[in-house]
């Protein structure tokens, strides 16, 4: 079974920091673009970023620029997103995500979805 699966969500003071991880399994994902999604309640899904299976292109929402950083490690099968700097405007679920023929930031277009992993950032 090809599962996506979150963790590190938690809660955190605003200026603090966390680092998401996406375990894969099931398959692995040579050749698929991963990336993150959060969802705030009463808000639709929206793009936070995402990253190709080289490493050589990453992608950022304005909103997060200079804050947040998205890696993956191969090897493990792994996605992160190092969170930095956070706001209470971050508090949403993150949902970690790929797909091989999509366009960036339109969710439907990829093919596997994680659960979601809560992020609650205090003032």
């Amino acid at each position: 079974q090809v599962q996506l699966v979150e963790s590190g969500g938690g809660l955190v003071q605003a200026g603090g920091s966390l680092r998401l991880s996406c375990a894969a399994s099931g398959r692995t994902f040579s050749g698929y673009r991963m990336a993150w999604f959060r969802q705030a309640p009463g808000k639709e899904r929206e793009f936070v970023s995402a990253i190709n299976w080289s490493s050589l292109s990453a992608y950022y929402a304005d909103s997060v620029k200079g804050r947040f950083t998205i890696t993956r490690d191969n090897a493990k099968n792994t996605m992160y997103l190092q969170k930095t700097s956070l706001k209470p405007g971050n508090t949403a679920v993150y949902y970690c995500a790929a797909g091989r023929l999509l366009r960036l930031r339109v969710p439907s277009d990829y093919d596997y979805w994680g659960q979601g992993t809560q992020v609650a950032v205090s003032s």
